[in-house]
């Protein structure tokens, strides 16, 4: 039997398409750039940046038996990641990603996890074997369906779990709301996906996640670009951390850099600040280009 991780990343695990132009696009525009295949998904984003931390991590989801579903696996098991315990069973093909960037930031994306969709509770059957008992650290992907955010937040085979919540995209905020109506879990949100929980604008991260808190949640932190980043917790006082000034050199990815460089910090016991500077810190460099730690 694989040795049991340290923490669960439940939801998408595809293959990113990302085309980066170096100018600013208008709309129907065609203008030359670069095009990057590489693996993505929430959840296997944050598990591969855990194990740049050095951490042990394990990704629930449904990868297809496809060409591209072999290559994702053996890829992930290159980066760290262990994959023993996925669906590899839906019938489907491998699910994809498709995203277009330019020097402003993201244009727009198109997420296909019809695979993970149509798999649905069946990517949490290791629960009940070789992960039962699981209390760890458990990274929820909004990629999943409502219908199993909901069955998750009930699921007692998790109950015990110390639940990390993250929208795969302001579209999928609202999915959440099973997740914050169980006071469970820590959430992970940018300012638009905290507005739209919260239901109403908010002028920065602060305020943001407060108002999140007030709906129901226990703890939230979100990120404002390069404004500063907040964590916000009930009964408690809220933090802020302006993050440094660096060269945008792309967007994908960078909310999973951050939640696992929280988590990570967490882990070694580190106080609120600390842990929410590591995550900035992170989240900054990733956007400049660079890899970390």
């Amino acid at each position: 039997m694989t040795k049991r991780p340290d923490i669960l990343c439940i939801g998408a695990m595809l293959w990113d398409v990302i085309g980066r132009a170096s100018r600013r696009m208008a709309s129907g525009a065609d203008v030359p750039g670069r095009i990057h295949h590489v693996p993505g998904g929430v959840a296997l984003n944050v598990a591969v940046a855990l194990a740049r931390w050095r951490v042990s991590s394990a990704v629930l989801s449904a990868v297809g038996r496809d060409p591209e579903g072999e290559s994702l696996v053996a890829e992930a098991g290159r980066l760290g990641v262990l994959t023993a315990w996925l669906n590899r069973d839906t019938g489907l093909p491998t699910d994809c990603y498709m995203a277009i960037e330019d020097s402003e930031g993201l244009i727009a994306a198109i997420a296909d996890a019809h695979s993970l969709e149509r798999a649905g509770e069946s990517i949490l059957a290791p629960l009940d074997n070789d992960l039962a008992g699981w209390a760890g650290p458990v990274v929820l992907d909004g990629n999943l369906t409502e219908d199993l955010l909901a069955a998750i937040a009930r699921d007692r085979r998790l109950e015990q779990a110390d639940l990390r919540v993250v929208p795969a995209s302001p579209g999928k905020a609202e999915r959440l709301e099973p997740l914050i109506a169980t006071r469970r879990g820590c959430f992970y949100l940018n300012r638009l996906e905290a507005e739209i929980l919260a239901g109403r604008a908010c002028p920065d991260a602060a305020s943001a996640a407060e108002a999140v808190v007030a709906r129901g949640a226990a703890r939230v932190l979100v990120t404002d670009g390069p404004n500063p980043a907040a964590e916000a917790i009930a009964n408690g006082p809220t933090i802020t951390v302006t993050p440094p000034r660096v060269n945008l050199a792309r967007v994908t990815g960078a909310g999973d850099c951050f939640l696992a460089a929280h988590l990570a910090a967490e882990l070694n016991q580190q106080p609120r600040e600390a842990a929410l500077r590591q995550a900035v810190d992170a989240s900054a460099a990733h956007v400049s280009g660079k890899d970390v730690p």
